[in-house]
Order: structure tokens, then C-alpha cells, then sequence
């Protein structure tokens, strides 16, 4: 057995990791604010997107390069600001838009293909540093004492969790997008609305410290 997880373990991980998604933070409102000014598309894409930068996370950990981020402030501070840029950057392309022009029959007629939405959210979770050191103290409280596979079973729960993230992050982006549907008129506003939420996420990203 490559695994020392319980079953018991393993779905008190689950619950743990479900109630983090959900809780309030940048992933989650920018899925949330996506979905309210694009519609479905750009929510599910870009909550999907995220949901896959775990997937990295998990792979970073493993491999130690989360622990690098935690040891080097250089190292910390240089994907910062890269995560920060590009969350302004994409604050910026928000509060630049039209306005997404939405249709009662598809929901939304956001002409935005779904992986340009899949990319940016990957790229906006996958670089940012606080979620790789917070996938460096998450998953180990919860990897059981004394594991002869404690790499193994990191692994595993880390996977899980992104699987979780993809349903959690899946369904608010569906459901923010339906509420959107409702909010045309205000395409505009929901637009800017959401380029100043990625401008302050940004800038609130490049002022974190590793602590």
C-alpha cells in the first residue's frame, strides 16, 4: 500500500478543503465577479483555470519548490509582483471593456473562446506564491504522523483538493454566470466593477509578506 490515509482521514481532508474554497478570497471573488460581468463562459472558464493551478501547487510542493518560496524572500518577492502585475493587467483589460453583451437564448454572447478564460485563471493562481505556501502548511496537518508515504500521501490530498476545487469553482462560475444573465443592462459597470476587484487583488498581493 502506498498510502497510510484513512478513509476517515481522507473525507475529513475533503470537508476541511471544501470549506477553504468557499471561504472568501481572491480565486472565488474573481470567479464570482467573472461570472456576474461575462456570463458562464468567462466564470466556469476561469474558475477551471484555477481549480488546475492547484494541480501546480501540488506539483511544487512535492518537488520542494514551495518550500524555496518559503526559505527565500527573493524567491517569494520575484513571483509576488509576477502575480500581482498580472492581476492588474487583467484588472486593467476589465475596466477597458464595452461591456459584455449577453443573449436570452445562450445566456451570454461573450465571443471570448473558453480557454482564454482557462488560461488566465491558471495563470493567476498558478503563480501566486501565497497559495503555494498555503498548500506547504495545509497539507501537512493533515498527512497522518509518522507516514512511511508522507510524500505520497501529499500528493494524494493535494490532487484532492483541486479536484474539489474544480466542482466547487465549476458551480459558482454556472451559477454567478445564470445571476449575470439578469444584470445586462449593467454590462458595463459589472465589467468595471470587476477590473477594480483584480486592480485591489493585485495590489493586495504585491504588498504580502510571507507570513
Amino acid at each position: 500500500m502506498i498510502f497510510d490515509l484513512t478513509l476517515a482521514q481522507t473525507l475529513g481532508f475533503l470537508l476541511a478543503a471544501f470549506l477553504v474554497t468557499l471561504a472568501p478570497g481572491p480565486d472565488n471573488l474573481a470567479v464570482l465577479s467573472l461570472g456576474l460581468s461575462r456570463g458562464r463562459r468567462a466564470g466556469i472558464g476561469f474558475g477551471l483555470g484555477c481549480a488546475l493551478g492547484c494541480f501546480t501547487h501540488t506539483l511544487w510542493a512535492s518537488l520542494g519548490i514551495s518550500a524555496v518560496l518559503a526559505a527565500s524572500e527573493t524567491a517569494f518577492t520575484a513571483l509576488k509582483l509576477a502575480g500581482a502585475a498580472y492581476l492588474v493587467w487583467l484588472g486593467w483589460q476589465a475596466l477597458k471593456s464595452p461591456g459584455a453583451k449577453f443573449s436570452a437564448s445562450a445566456h451570454v454572447a461573450d465571443a471570448t473562446p473558453l480557454p482564454v478564460y482557462l488560461r488566465r485563471g491558471f495563470v493567476a493562481n498558478a503563480i501566486n506564491p501565497k497559495v503555494a505556501l498555503f498548500f506547504l502548511a495545509f497539507l501537512p496537518q493533515f498527512v497522518p504522523a509518522g507516514s512511511e508515504h508522507a510524500a505520497a500521501d501529499s500528493a494524494l490530498l493535494g490532487l484532492l483538493f483541486a479536484a474539489q476545487t474544480v466542482v466547487v469553482f465549476g458551480l459558482l462560475g454556472w451559477f454567478a454566470g445564470a445571476i449575470g444573465t439578469g444584470l445586462v443592462r449593467y454590462g458595463r459597470r459589472l465589467d468595471q466593477a470587476t477590473g477594480v476587484l483584480f486592480v485591489g487583488l493585485g495590489l493586495r498581493l504585491a504588498m504580502e509578506s510571507r507570513t
